[in-house]
């Protein structure tokens, strides 16, 4: 069976217009340009339609400034004459910025809150606490004692085990699953699949087989946190695994248990990060990066994408690394001698300099 087919034109009837005026009066900015100019898209600069507004923030896409067919660019003072030129803009300090609170102010436009209330399908135990102006949708699961913070979305199929937390505005999209006495706080976005409270991997060995290990602690998460869709953090083995506030986790992270990272840090998709390990403040970890169990990362560190971290980093900065496999013991020679290439380079043009006088 075929897809639907959505026309252009009915797909613009999805974006309700608004005006220049309009958004300058609610975002703020220096027009240039008619108040009444008519806005129904977001785009990028290189867009076909002629009533969408864009934004320049990357120097290197200056070129296409002067030919986008957007009615309205977001631009620097440093382009402003520039932009003037060509049409109407939108003079700001900063803006990828601006065009963050774009898409926010966007959204709140094109996406209602849905209406609080209780679905009837909803399994609501009669001990939670449920704040005003809640929203728990279809299907949807929340155990004795746990509390549920004012205006908090709770989505459909989710699970919130018993005496668990959620701060107020926080939301939680379809088929997420919050463990019994974990903490989310408030403002909060947590995506489809995410799943907080599971048991973190610990197990002893006891002659040939594996004694589970049983995980006491819980989680414990900041206010504006975000995590992506199928996003998975472990309760903590004795102690609790904390994510402090601001903190961005992409789709398909795994933070295992005891971790703590710290405020304001983010990881794109793939990362994992091993227990007890502890992540400093405003710290960004590239797709695919790892970092091992129980070691400690300074304030502003930043690891590149597919970069394994296997020891602890104290001094900010950028870090990054890949190495091919080997067998332990020949990879750990081989490691250890390419350490040392710089100073064999030095040490070779020096007799190479003695050679030749």
């Amino acid at each position: 069976m075929s897809a639907p087919h959505i026309a252009q034109d009915d797909r613009a009837a999805l974006n309700p217009a608004t005006t220049l005026g309009g958004l300058v009066d609610a975002l703020g900015g220096e027009l240039l340009g008619q108040r009444d100019t008519v806005i129904r898209h977001i785009g990028a600069l290189d867009t076909v339609r002629p009533d969408a507004i864009s934004f320049l923030s990357n120097p290197k896409y200056r070129g296409q400034l002067a030919s986008t067919q957007a009615v309205c660019v977001i631009v620097s003072p440093a382009v402003k004459d520039e932009a003037a030129a060509r049409g109407a803009a939108i003079v700001c300090d900063d803006p990828y910025l601006y065009f963050a609170r774009l898409t926010q102010w966007w959204a709140a436009r094109v996406r209602p809150r849905p209406a609080a209330g209780v679905h009837p399908s909803a399994v609501v135990d009669a001990t939670a606490v449920i704040g005003q102006g809640v929203t728990i949708g279809p299907l949807a699961v929340i155990e004795a004692g746990a509390v549920i913070g004012d205006n908090v979305i709770v989505g459909s199929h989710c699970a919130v085990g018993a005496r668990a937390r959620i701060g107020a505005g926080s939301k939680l999209a379809p088929h997420v699953t919050l463990g019994f006495d974990c903490v989310v706080g408030e403002r909060c976005i947590l995506h489809s699949g995410v799943v907080i409270g599971a048991d973190g991997f610990g197990f002893a060995p006891n002659q040939g087989r594996w004694e589970k290990i049983e995980q006491l602690g819980a989680v414990r998460i900041g206010d504006d946190v975000e995590l992506g869709a199928n996003t998975c953090v472990d309760r903590g083995a004795i102690e609790d695994t904390v994510i402090d506030n601001g903190v961005k986790l992409d789709n398909l992270v795994q933070i295992a248990h005891n971790v703590h990272i710290g405020e304001h840090s983010a990881m794109a998709g793939c990362v994992g990060v091993a227990g007890s390990a502890r992540i400093g403040k405003h710290c960004t970890v590239g797709g695919a990066g790892m970092i091992l169990g129980h070691l400690t990362l300074a304030d502003n560190v930043h690891v590149s994408s597919g970069t394994l971290i296997s020891r602890s980093i104290p001094q900010p900065g950028m870090y990054t690394g890949v190495f091919p496999f080997d067998d332990n013991a020949s990879w750990e020679k081989n490691a250890a001698t390419l350490r040392q290439l710089h100073a064999l380079r030095d040490r070779i043009r020096t007799l190479e300099k003695q050679i030749k006088s």
